[in-house]
């Protein structure tokens, strides 16, 4: 839809995207601004030694810092439910927690979701209502292609012009969008993760902790015994996290 104007009724719209060519690894983000009165605005940058994750939520960032406090309902789109998931139910529990996941640990990206939180509030505090709705990725939603594209551009270090200017001369049908907007199951992503390869099992009974190949070797050395535990752990930095909660070092275990 190509028009002078949003069709009526419509809220600010807002796609947003991030990409990384290594996690970490180079990295860039896209938005595209869509106001009703028929003006868009094109943003995006990139970065060094960045994730994905963070180019999501940077790009989140920008997009809605760009705002003005009078713009009236904004609806976000974007095809990571990292991003919607976070700001619209795990946020409490991290906030209530002190900045901790459900496993004790430290939330990642921390600093980038207290700037989301920020700017939320600041937009909320004036009036401003804002939809956080899920695209799809790569399933042929105009705006949704272009803010990959925008940031796969600056993930790359190339240059691609950034369109500002009256929706009429705008190329990309930014109101094309999927009826259903909800965010997709995560059962299935949560039995891929419950079956991918650990990097070790942890296990810790008396105070003393063990390292385990399999978690058959670590749920045997706890079973029957009072306050043990046991951990699967994906990575070594996961690993030395794991063990810093119960107070060891990666050499206090074998």
């Amino acid at each position: 839809m190509r028009t002078g104007q949003a069709p009526k009724g419509f809220p600010t719209v807002v796609f947003c995207d991030g990409a990384s060519t290594g996690n970490p690894g180079p990295g860039g983000w896209g938005a595209i601004i869509a106001t009703p009165d028929g003006y868009v605005v094109e943003l995006g940058d990139g970065y060094d030694g960045t994730t994905n994750n963070k180019m999501e939520l940077q790009a989140v960032i920008s997009a809605l810092s760009f705002l003005k406090n009078g713009s009236g309902p904004v609806a976000v789109y974007t095809d990571s439910s990292y991003v919607i998931l976070g700001i619209t139910k795990w946020i409490w529990g991290w906030q209530k927690k002190g900045w901790k996941n459900s496993e004790g640990l430290p939330v990642a990206n921390q600093d980038l979701w207290k700037k989301l939180v920020a700017v939320v509030a600041r937009l909320r505090s004036a009036g401003v209502k804002i939809d956080w709705c899920y695209v799809r990725g790569h399933s042929g939603v105009p705006g949704n292609e272009r803010v990959d594209e925008i940031a796969s551009m600056f993930a790359r270090g190339r240059y691609t012009r950034l369109y500002r200017g009256p929706l009429l001369k705008y190329d990309v049908a930014i109101h094309d969008i999927p009826g259903n907007t909800d965010v997709p199951e995560m059962r299935k992503r949560e039995k891929t993760a419950e079956k991918s390869v650990a990097y070790s099992y942890l296990s810790l009974v008396n105070g003393i902790p063990r390292r385990h190949e399999t978690w058959g070797e670590c749920k045997n050395r706890i079973d029957g015994q009072a306050h043990a535990k046991c951990k699967k752990t994906k990575n070594a930095g996961d690993e030395t996290a794991v063990l810093a909660s119960w107070g060891f070092k990666p050499g206090d275990v074998k």
